[in-house]
């Protein structure tokens, strides 16, 4: 190893403490760190720290000691240094109000200690909803040579003789057990047998969705998404992770060499492709503000019109991750994609994504991935709505909704809040029918920071009806795994004085998803009345995070992210605008 290192830039003397002579700066390090027994030959190698988010609170990251150890492993391998070191770790059933809130804050803990400590790349565990978009946006903004390493799906259980797994299957019996199908210990022995190991949800929710958008990014090593994560493939791509690490620091591969606009627009058309979670586009969008882009959703509509869903997984299709693996991962989603791809677009492998394709060879027979001439649905997985109830758009996951609600209008049943849902939804004197639109207000990200409440329950007395689909409609997200006529992230929020504020029990409301329409079906005269005499006052806070949540979080459709955290110049994606 060469001793010629700039002592700013490189290993164990990059980002010196200042106090005012570098020489004492990096003379003190050494002192410190070799008091943990470390040689000035372990010293001199390249550094790549580790992102620990491994925690007793999140289940989901519970492999992260494996992974670590393999990672350690790779990295020396290469001739590297490993420095765990630990972060935030947000868990979506462990966090509240809820793990939305704690993403942005998330991403800048792990900007600023990747900025902070000395490491020439890293390595970030990430799984959990919003673990990997955090930790993406703050490597974005940090700058540095990066490695997503994702820590895999749970496996798959078994209740009464039907394969089971988190959540899609969670919801779908809570359902059952709300519209007393199911008893109670039926619905206790179930809840042992949903989640069958670590890991995170088995089927196409907002984790499972960003791995694949990971790797389609270019941000994982080849095959990174699909792994479960108690199986001896996962810890082989921990492994690789590690090495590969070591390759890019010393390439000086930084990652806004791999987070280009053609890698956005391959994200946007696996998502498309893969049935992905509503979420996705909250996050891609906040990953590509902080590299400077700004995301056209109108534009991504427009991808969904000739990007069919191709992957057979719940909540739109039947099958889990597990299967998915198995069927050859994001390879064989990725080969069916190929005409609709940037093959030149760059990777962490420092070979392009094409390139990725080619070596993964030429596929074989699997039922999992279908072919775009036999889809499981003709269009994308996602569709954006306007009108004058949404004038900056709305979102709508068409495949996993009801065929027969996509072109409906309706009655509103409105829900002031999240107290007034708990309060009124189940009681036997709400006014309903299961052809009225239930509304929810005021969970957006101002109102109550997005929780994923937009998955409304349906009224109890309509489920006992058996009644298992309606309209839905708030400023708020849902889970991936959910599946329902659910149009979310409705845009401005009712909290900042959105149409949505002024709906009102008993108006009409028209859907139409193929003609991409959410109105609110009063005149623009009365519309303007109501903003007139009923003004909305916007949450705020006193002290804290929160209120520096409340001050500074976007709208949903700049990424929910801080406004102080984006960079002052953008460029349109996928118009490829610079």
């Amino acid at each position: 190893m060469s001793n010629k290192k700039d002592p700013q830039t490189e290993g164990m003397s990059k980002g010196l403490t200042q106090y005012g002579d570098p020489g004492f700066s990096l003379f003190l390090r050494k002192a410190f760190i070799k008091g943990a027994g470390y040689t000035d030959s372990a010293l001199d190698r390249p550094v790549i720290g580790i992102a620990n988010t491994g925690s007793a609170y999140n289940p989901c990251h519970g492999n992260a000691p494996q992974l670590i150890e393999a990672i350690e492993r790779g990295v020396m391998l290469a001739g590297g240094l490993p420095m765990v070191f630990p972060t935030m770790s947000i868990h979506e059933s462990f966090t509240k109000p809820n793990s939305m809130f704690l993403r942005n804050l998330m991403s800048m803990d792990t900007e600023e200690l990747l900025r902070a400590q000395p490491m020439d790349a890293v390595v970030l565990i990430g799984g959990c909803d919003k673990t990997v978009p955090a930790q993406l946006m703050g490597a974005a903004s940090a700058g540095l040579p990066t490695v997503q390493l994702i820590t895999g799906s749970m496996l798959t259980g078994s209740h009464r003789g039907e394969r089971v797994g988190a959540c899609t299957d969670c919801r779908r019996y809570w359902g059952k057990f709300r519209a007393e199908e199911i008893d109670q210990a039926e619905i206790h022995q179930v809840n042992t047998q949903l989640v069958a190991s670590v890991g995170t949800c088995s089927v196409m929710g907002t984790a499972s969705t960003m791995a694949c958008i990971a790797e389609a990014l270019g941000m994982t090593v080849p095959g990174g998404a699909s792994p479960p994560a108690v199986t001896a493939d996962r810890i082989r791509i921990a492994e690789e992770s590690g090495r590969i690490a070591v390759e890019i620091a010393r390439k000086g591969l930084t990652i806004d060499k791999v987070l280009t606009e053609k890698a956005f627009e391959n994200a946007m058309r696996v998502l498309l492709a893969i049935g992905g979670s509503t979420n996705a586009i909250i996050h891609l969008t906040a990953i590509a503000g902080r590299m400077g882009f700004e995301m056209d959703l109108q534009a991504l509509d427009r991808m969904g019109r000739d990007t069919p869903v191709l992957l057979d997984l719940k909540p739109s299709g039947q099958f889990y991750m597990e299967d998915f693996h198995h069927a050859g991962g994001m390879a064989t989603l990725l080969r069916e994609l190929k005409p609709l791809l940037h093959l030149d677009a760059l990777t962490i492998t420092g070979h392009t994504l094409g390139e990725w394709i080619e070596a993964s060879g030429p596929g074989f027979k699997q039922d999992v991935v279908k072919t775009r001439a036999n889809p499981i649905f003709k269009e994308g997985g996602i569709a954006v709505l306007k009108g004058n109830l949404a004038p900056g758009g709305a979102i709508i996951k068409q495949s996993a909704a009801s065929a027969k609600l996509m072109e409906h209008e309706g009655r509103a049943v409105v829900f002031e809040n999240l107290q007034d849902m708990a309060l009124r939804i189940d009681s036997e004197e709400l006014d309903v029918t299961m052809d009225d639109i239930l509304v929810l207000k005021h969970i957006g990200p101002k109102g109550a920071a997005m929780p994923e409440a937009g998955y409304m329950p349906i009224p109890k007395k309509l489920a006992k009806a058996g009644c298992k689909d309606i309209v839905r409609i708030s400023d708020g997200r849902m889970s991936g795994t959910a599946f329902g006529t659910i149009v979310l992230h409705v845009t401005p929020e009712s909290a900042l004085g959105g149409p949505l504020a002024y709906v009102q029990n008993g108006d009409r409301i028209r859907l139409s998803v193929a003609n991409r329409e959410l109105s609110l079906l009063i005149s623009d005269q009365e519309l303007a009345r109501r903003k007139e005499t009923q003004p909305v006052v916007t949450p705020t806070a006193q002290r804290g995070y929160e209120k520096l949540f409340l001050d500074s979080v976007l709208q949903a459709d700049k990424g929910a992210d801080f406004d102080f955290l984006m960079p002052p110049q953008t460029s349109v994606i996928p118009k490829l605008k610079k």
